[in-house]
């Protein structure tokens, strides 16, 4: 045990607000809920001494929805699975819950990843920030009305800044934990660590739930000009290993740990920090913890149990879907035995938020802040003189990412004229974010912008030598599957090799070259040149690249060690806008240079 007297804070022991006002129940019955679900009726009375199962519940990556609408589309979520999204849809679930189980048997916990992901996150950070007008962010106000015992820390919620994070996290009446967000160069929580909530349930002895948040160690890469010198994220197993017992010590009946981070183990940023997707050896590892809630991978695992090495007794594991879709429900049975309580049993499943109707009151907290999101992105900024579309960006030079390169490549040029570097040539680096990209013939939105650049970046330049461009590259290529010559024309289905998503393959304009799939990966690129001239491994190069890359987002080579020449916390979706609004037209003829090809063994695929 690591540190066994290390001190509660003073806040760990958290009163959670009432909010037994709200009971009203969305779209379905609780009954019908319930069935669908497959679960068992209502637990019934017992005495003391007796078992009593407690629910609880869980979200995870809800990425600032809060009602059911796409930004992007103007229009409502729709998906070919029949999924909707939204925090609204979620409070219906809930409410149903606890209608059924009872309001003093049920707990609910966040795993994160919460203010970020929409317009709806990103006006409230840049356009009407929370952090000027003092209004309450959406996000808080929701969950809020909810109510919500425990929030953990996802690692987007560093997107904006310390200084707006802690706003928000003033904002809500839930505590917001992560233990291993410590000071720099301490083992000193930023955070609260976790907290201890008392649960009543009527003719029962107290039953005491702990709850651990635990955040994703990529923060430090994902958001280094945020916190670095600032804020160290440690070990997730070994944060675990300290705080747990600490948890027990202070009277635990129950621990639970609310973790933004997957159960695969494996991290997208090698061995350059702590394991990434770390929920399992958590589980696997540290002594003491009855379940965790996990989330990060946006995927949907509704029960997986672990067995401790140490204790041979098995960890409960849920992973609800992204942005409301699911609500993880982890029903754990108590026995009371020699004073305390026994946890005797355990299981999970997660809940589709599609079964209900959004809960009225949710979207009228929110609506005149929503309505707001609407009116911004639908703002006309230029014209297009035709339609633009990412739907071949992936395997063709596309028109419409050139208008991302044409932004950042002039932003970097103003940078650098008058400095050392201005007879560098200036080349950039975009990824196809989303294949359903369009700018229409004629009127272009926010809205169309923000489609195209779905992130928050911000845009940096950085010196790289044409050797290192090379290497570049050619890990960018192995997003490709090796594909026989020979083999029919199907683009669709060369890419994503072992699982590379989409925004993982950067393509560079400024310099021109061969993409050749019937070749290794490591050996497709061929032909590099600049300027009609095949680049020397010793020329140098100011490269335009994003933030989460820069930091070593994705694992791509020498652009974390480059220097960096340029960095005004410019976000280059709001670049965008300004460049278009500036233009008044947009005309590919202007600017779209196809500079690169997939071949096989030399030949054009197209």
């Amino acid at each position: 045990m690591e540190n066994p007297k290390a001190p509660e804070p003073r806040w760990c022991s958290c009163r959670v607000p009432d909010v037994s006002r709200r009971q009203v129940l969305g779209g379905l019955t609780a009954a019908s809920a319930l069935a669908l679900a497959g679960w068992p009726g209502s637990a019934q009375a017992a005495t003391p001494g007796k078992s009593v199962t407690i629910t609880v519940m869980g979200t995870s990556d809800l990425h600032s929805h809060v009602v059911n609408w796409d930004y992007y589309k103007d229009a409502e979520y729709t998906d070919s699975a029949g999924n909707v999204v939204g925090l609204a849809r979620v409070s219906s679930l809930v409410n149903q819950i606890r209608a059924d189980r009872g309001r003093d048997r049920t707990l609910l916990f966040d795993a994160g990843d919460t203010i970020q992901g929409t317009p709806l996150g990103f006006y409230y950070a840049s356009v009407e920030p929370i952090t000027d007008t003092g209004g309450i962010h959406p996000m808080a106000r929701q969950m809020n009305a909810i109510g919500y015992d425990a929030v953990a820390l996802g690692n987007h919620e560093f997107n904006y800044g310390i200084p707006f994070l802690n706003r928000w996290i003033e904002q809500m009446d839930a505590p917001v934990l992560a233990a291993n967000a410590v000071h720099a160069g301490t083992r000193r929580p930023a955070y609260l660590p976790y907290m201890i909530k008392t649960m009543r349930v009527r003719g029962y002895p107290p039953i005491r739930v702990g709850v651990l948040g635990l955040t994703n160690p990529g923060v430090a890469i994902w958001d280094k000009a945020n916190v670095s010198g600032k804020l160290d994220f440690l070990d997730l197993v070994e944060t675990a290993r300290r705080w747990v017992p600490v948890i027990r010590a202070k009277g635990a009946d129950v621990v639970v740990v609310s973790a933004h981070s997957g159960d695969s183990g494996t991290s997208s940023y090698g061995d350059a920090l702590p394991v990434e997707n770390a929920a399992a050896l958590v589980a696997e590892q540290v002594p003491g913890i009855d379940a965790i809630l996990f989330g990060h991978a946006h995927l949907e695992i509704p029960q997986r149990f672990v067995t401790n090495k140490a204790t041979g007794r098995t960890v409960v594991l849920s992973e609800p879907k992204c942005w409301g879709q699911r609500l993880s429900v982890f029903d754990l049975t108590l026995v009371h035995e020699r004073g305390r309580w026994k946890v005797t049993g355990k299981s999970a499943t997660t809940v589709n938020s599609n079964t209900v109707e959004e809960d009225p009151e949710l979207v009228t907290l929110v609506k005149k802040q929503h309505d707001a999101v609407v009116a911004y992105v639908n703002k006309e900024v230029a014209t297009s003189t035709e339609e633009m579309s990412a739907a071949e960006s992936c395997w063709k030079d596309t028109a419409i990412l050139d208008y991302i390169h044409l932004v950042q490549t002039a932003k970097v040029k103003e940078a650098v004229a008058g400095t050392e570097n201005a007879s560098l040539p200036v080349v950039s680096i975009a990824a196809p974010f989303s294949r359903a990209a369009t700018f229409p013939a004629g009127k272009v939105t926010i809205r169309d912008i923000a489609g195209l650049y779905i992130y928050d970046n911000t845009l940096l330049a950085s010196i790289l030598t044409g050797s290192q461009i090379k290497a570049y590259l050619e890990y960018s290529a192995q997003y490709f599957k090796q594909v026989d010559p020979a083999a029919p024309v199907d683009p669709a289905s060369w890419t994503n090799a072992n699982n590379r998503p989409d925004y993982n393959y950067d393509q560079f304009s400024g310099v021109a070259y061969d993409v050749d799939i019937a070749k290794p990966a490591g050996s497709r690129i061929a032909n590099l040149s600049y300027d009609g001239k095949a680049v020397a491994d010793d020329q140098k190069f100011v490269v335009a690249v994003n933030n989460y890359r820069q930091s070593g987002g994705g694992g791509f080579p020498h652009i974390a060690a480059a220097p960096v020449v340029y960095n005004a916390q410019v976000a280059i979706r709001e670049a965008i806008v300004e460049y278009a609004s500036a233009a008044g037209t947009i005309d590919p003829t202007t600017f779209h240079v196809e500079n690169w090809k997939l071949v096989r063994n030399g030949t054009p695929v197209f």
